[in-house]
Order: structure tokens, then C-alpha cells, then sequence
């Protein structure tokens, strides 16, 4: 139990790491939580930094979730059945998407958790069988809607809620439905100005080309 609790502890720390702000703050010398959207994430980094900078934030804020699922698990508990290591790998998953949703090193204020989440689902889909048809289901559920609208809130929002849609589709576990059903609420409730914008026409839309 206490290396699980340290495996969890340890995951939060490193979801915590609020890569936008430390890029933006390094670059530019400014707080990114008082430029654009004031969002500490990549895509507020995207339109603070520009492609090159923006891309390296979302992939390092893909790596904060893929990382501690691949790795916290097998390092802290080396002895789990296959069952006991996804079930402790999902837990660890979420801790590392509270960390950057709630970052222990900006008073508990973080980003949206998009990203993060990706790369949860990405550690999570080598590790529980099928959850990668789902994982690809949802990520084109993401990129269609993009396409079509271009607004990035709107298709983290309707990826986030087919999520658990297809975990159900695909007869998952319990447990993998319920933390489905977690992280489409954390991507929800973390885009509530988002949809605040987007009720009055003010949600801003991202060109193809960046």
C-alpha cells in the first residue's frame, strides 16, 4: 500500500509540471494565465508561442500522462496480476490528469487536461485489450469535428463524451467505464468558460493551416 499511495503521489507531481507556463515564461518572460485565453495549456501555448513552441508543449503535456502509466506502475509495484496493474495503471492515469488539472505549483489552478488525457488513454490502450479501438474511435471523433467546425473546445467536448459511449460499445470493464465516464466529466467541467463563449458566439476558431 505505501508504495502504491508514493506511485500515486508521484504521478500527481509530474501531471503537475505546468510545461505551458514554464515555455511561456522562459520565451516570452510573461504569464501565460494573463495572454490570450489565460489557459495554462498547449493550446493556449499554440497561440502564445506559435507552432514550434506550441506542438513541443502538447507533446511534453501528452508525455505527463503516458509516462507515469507506463512506468509508476511496474516501478513502485512489480508484483501485480495483469488485472491488479491496469486497474492501479487507470488510478495513477487519473492522478497524473488532476495533477494538470490542478497543479499543485500554480495554486491548484491548471489546464483542461486534453492532452494529459491522451496520453493517459495512450498508456492505458498498451495496457487493457480493445481500448485502443476506442482510444482511435475517440481521437476521430476529435479530428472530423475539427475539420468540420475548428473550434478545439468543441471537439475536446464531443470527444470527451464519446468516450465512455464507446467504452460501453466495446464491452469494457467496470472500472474502465467508470474512470471513461471521470474523464469525460473532467473534460467537460474544465471547458466551462469555453462553453460559456461558445453559447454567445465568442469561441474563437483555429485556421487549417495552424
Amino acid at each position: 500500500m505505501p508504495a502504491i499511495i508514493l506511485a500515486v503521489i508521484l504521478s500527481y507531481l509530474i501531471g503537475s509540471i505546468p510545461t505551458a507556463y514554464i515555455f511561456v515564461r522562459l520565451i516570452k518572460k510573461a504569464d501565460i494565465r494573463k495572454i490570450g485565453s489565460g489557459n495554462v495549456g498547449a493550446t493556449n501555448a499554440l497561440r502564445v508561442l506559435g507552432k514550434g513552441w506550441g506542438i513541443t508543449v502538447l507533446i511534453l503535456d501528452i508525455f505527463k500522462g503516458f509516462f507515469p502509466v507506463i512506468v509508476l506502475g511496474s516501478l513502485f509495484v512489480p508484483s501485480l496480476s495483469l488485472v491488479q496493474e491496469c486497474n492501479l495503471s487507470i488510478i495513477i492515469g487519473l492522478s497524473a490528469i488532476c495533477g494538470h488539472n490542478w497543479t499543485i505549483f500554480l495554486n491548484f489552478k491548471g489546464g483542461k487536461g486534453v492532452a494529459t488525457t491522451l496520453g493517459v488513454l495512450i498508456g492505458l490502450a498498451f495496457r487493457i485489450p480493445g481500448l485502443n479501438v476506442v482510444l482511435g474511435l475517440t481521437v476521430l471523433v476529435w479530428i472530423v469535428s475539427f475539420v468540420l467546425i475548428r473550434i478545439i473546445s468543441i471537439s475536446s467536448i464531443l470527444a470527451a463524451l464519446s468516450f465512455p459511449i464507446f467504452t460501453l460499445i466495446y464491452r469494457q470493464s467496470n472500472l474502465v467505464i467508470l474512470a471513461g465516464i471521470l474523464l469525460s466529466l473532467f473534460v467537460i467541467l474544465r471547458h466551462k468558460s469555453n462553453i460559456k463563449r461558445l453559447l454567445k458566439g465568442e469561441e474563437p476558431r483555429l485556421s487549417l493551416k495552424k
